[in-house]
């Protein structure tokens, strides 16, 4: 009987070339759930098996807790799903839960919320074990003037500055209802929660944020870059391996 299962996802992205799947690109994360559930359900047509992701990652970023859901024609329990999904998926993608859902239930248009967070580091010393998951800064950036900058993108707005789309039709109005800068060492953590977010602009919103830090940019030229509306006007695209999603509301 053909149920939609909703599942939540962790995964290290370093290896993978972003949650969507593409063409002659085996991996993806989107790719790699397909091909173990086609091989789960007797699919021999993995485009039949379609995982939605809540959102669209890209390479070499990280998720704790993506959301996804999928229609699957199966008698295994929600456990059974999950126990086999995560045998047979490489080691740096774990399925932590599936659940039946809602025919309705849809991973991204329902969502009302998402939270990101880009890890940075700076110090004398290497992030060795956490390599992989910080982006290592080459000078250390002012978390106040950070923090003072980051008020100005508070609140709904036109984010196509941020945005590292340029042809992009759809609307480019998010909400971003709160952004936090925490110092903890050598790490520097930024929280990013909205209604939704852009192509790259999480990335794209902490190179301007450090751009700010580092003294390059005043706190307030953030409200002049947002208005603008000219990707241009931004700051750099921040690295990948330092990001990661966090978590989606429903």
């Amino acid at each position: 009987m053909k149920r939609n299962y909703k599942m939540t996802i962790s995964y290290d992205g370093t290896r993978f070339y972003g949650w969507e799947r593409q063409p002659g690109k085996d991996m993806t994360i989107q790719g790699k759930l397909e091909s173990v559930l086609s091989k789960m359900t007797g699919v021999t047509d993995s485009d039949k098996v379609n995982v939605i992701g809540a959102g669209r990652t890209d390479a070499g970023v990280h998720a704790r807790a993506m959301t996804a859901n999928v229609v699957l024609d199966t008698d295994k329990t929600e456990s059974e799903i999950r126990d086999y999904m995560n045998t047979y998926l490489p080691e740096d993608i774990s399925v932590n839960e599936v659940r039946a859902c809602s025919d309705r239930f849809h991973a991204r248009y329902n969502a009302i919320g998402k939270t990101y967070r880009y890890t940075c580091w700076y110090g004398a010393s290497k992030p060795v074990f956490d390599r992989k998951y910080v982006t290592v800064l080459d000078k250390e950036p002012d978390v106040d003037r950070m923090q003072k900058a980051s008020e100005y993108l508070i609140g709904t707005h036109d984010f196509k500055s941020f945005c590292g789309n340029s042809h992009m039709k759809k609307s480019t109005v998010r909400c971003v209802d709160n952004i936090k800068i925490e110092r903890s060492g050598n790490y520097i953590r930024l929280y990013f929660h909205g209604n939704g977010f852009l192509q790259n602009m999480v990335r794209i919103l902490t190179g301007t944020l450090l751009e700010v830090g580092y003294g390059n940019i005043e706190p307030e030229q953030v409200k002049e870059i947002l208005e603008a509306c000219d990707r241009q006007k931004a700051g750099p695209t921040a690295r990948p391996e330092g990001l990661c999603m966090m978590k989606v509301d429903y």
